[in-house]
């Protein structure tokens, strides 16, 4: 397939018109390198930290560093040298043009937290998942998803139909470029491979001494643990560790955004909501070789199907607004009465519940637990429920059948 076009990209030129600094995070190895190569003009200068003579001089001394470099300047993995982030001010604060510094960075929290420190008001942050369905699949602009009957029948021109085993294929495969590319065949080796470099450069420069075959059973017990309500102390048994060092690894997890959690939807109004939060994996492909599904048909009739399902439908609705450069204020709800509903997008002053089925024919019944958002303080707006019916279909004029193949 050689290289994919990424939604970003717009972004990113555009961006880069206006700010003097564009600073983009991502998980390991999801092309914020190749996008960006791929973007540069013949002038710009390209130099990765992770060449270490070139790190060593960012830390040693930032300023020689950047006087040894012309602009523009793609600077990558720039979280091995925080240094330079000083230096980088000083240069925008002298006039530096617009689009003359460009910066990865594959620890997220960390590149956000020294952005927000030493260039506030001086960067543009954007965030680049793994490849979504659109850009695998689909055709046209990424728009973010919502529950907007326009919109919904604009994807549906934009999309490419899937049925369940179509959907499980995408699912168990995930969407690490590297792989839907074609660059890498063998998708065992590829999983594999990303696992003991993560392991090897990110977790053992977060936790000092750490025992690397042990943390790779606790991904894998987290991996199982998908689309499920957080239960540290079931994770801590699983491997024969305390409650307090799966929670530090769970941080880990989360800095290096292997993991991302959902959190609880809540408002003064509604005192009864549980307060745990949901875990997701980045990538269903990376959850699937974890929990050791050899193929997508295996997948399909597992004990997690419906779980990693719930973890890619989630993850798609995200990647639709990283995409697009926005924020998504998407929670999950469930109280003490056990009424639960998957999603709910909070966005222009509505709450737009949403469930996720595998069911062709999901029941109208399904929609009953979205009333209990009438008992909030914000007003509810259309609903869906995000199932493998083929078409765009409806229950009623305020809640629609919406096939995940669309989002």
């Amino acid at each position: 397939m050689g290289y994919i076009k990424r939604d970003l990209e717009s972004k990113i030129l555009a961006l880069s018109k206006e700010y003097a600094c564009i600073l983009i995070t991502g998980p390991r190895q999801v092309g914020k390198t190749t996008v960006l190569k791929q973007l540069a003009a013949a002038d710009r200068e390209y130099v990765t930290l992770d060449d270490l003579e070139d790190r060593a001089l960012a830390k040693r001394d930032p300023a020689l560093f950047l006087q040894m470099h012309s602009l523009p300047i793609f600077i990558d993995e720039v979280q091995y040298a925080p240094e330079l982030f000083s230096y980088i001010k000083i240069a925008i604060d002298s006039g530096a043009a617009p689009g003359s510094f460009w910066l990865t960075g594959s620890q997220a929290f960390k590149m956000m937290e020294l952005a927000q420190e030493s260039l506030a008001g001086r960067v543009a942050l954007l965030h680049m998942p793994t490849l979504s369905q659109h850009e695998i699949y689909g055709s046209g602009n990424n728009v973010p998803f919502s529950v907007d009957l326009d919109a919904l029948k604009q994807r549906k021109k934009t999309g490419q139909q899937a049925l369940l085993p179509k959907m499980y294929e995408r699912i168990w495969k995930g969407s690490m470029p590297g792989l839907v590319s074609g660059k890498f065949t063998d998708r065992d080796v590829f999983y594999n491979s990303y696992l003991q470099t993560y392991i090897e450069r990110d977790v053992s420069e977060l936790i000092a001494r750490v025992d690397k075959l042990q943390f790779q059973d606790f991904i894998r017990a987290a991996a199982c643990r998908a689309g499920q309500m957080l239960n540290v102390h079931d994770i801590a048994m699983d491997i024969g560790v305390s409650d307090d060092t799966a929670k530090r690894w769970l941080q880990v997890l989360e800095k290096s955004e292997v993991i991302f959690y959902l959190r609880p939807y809540s408002n003064n109004l509604l005192k009864r909501t549980i307060k745990t939060p949901k875990l997701y994996f980045f990538d269903t492909g990376l959850a699937a070789y974890l929990t050791k599904y050899t193929t997508p048909e295996i997948l399909a009739n597992g004990a997690i199907s419906g779980a990693l399902l719930e973890n890619y439908v989630v993850s798609e609705i995200r990647k639709t607004y990283f995409n697009d450069a926005k924020d998504c204020l998407l929670w999950y709800y469930r109280d003490k009465s056990s009424n639960e509903i998957d999603m709910v997008i909070e966005s222009d002053g509505l709450l737009h519940p949403l469930e996720i089925k595998r069911s062709v024919n999901p029941g109208s019944e399904l929609i009953g637990a979205f009333e209990v958002l009438d008992k909030g303080s914000v007003p509810r707006g259309k609903g869906a429920i995000l199932c493998m019916r083929p078409e765009l279909s409806a229950i009623n004029a305020d809640n629609f059948i919406v096939p995940i193949w669309m989002i």
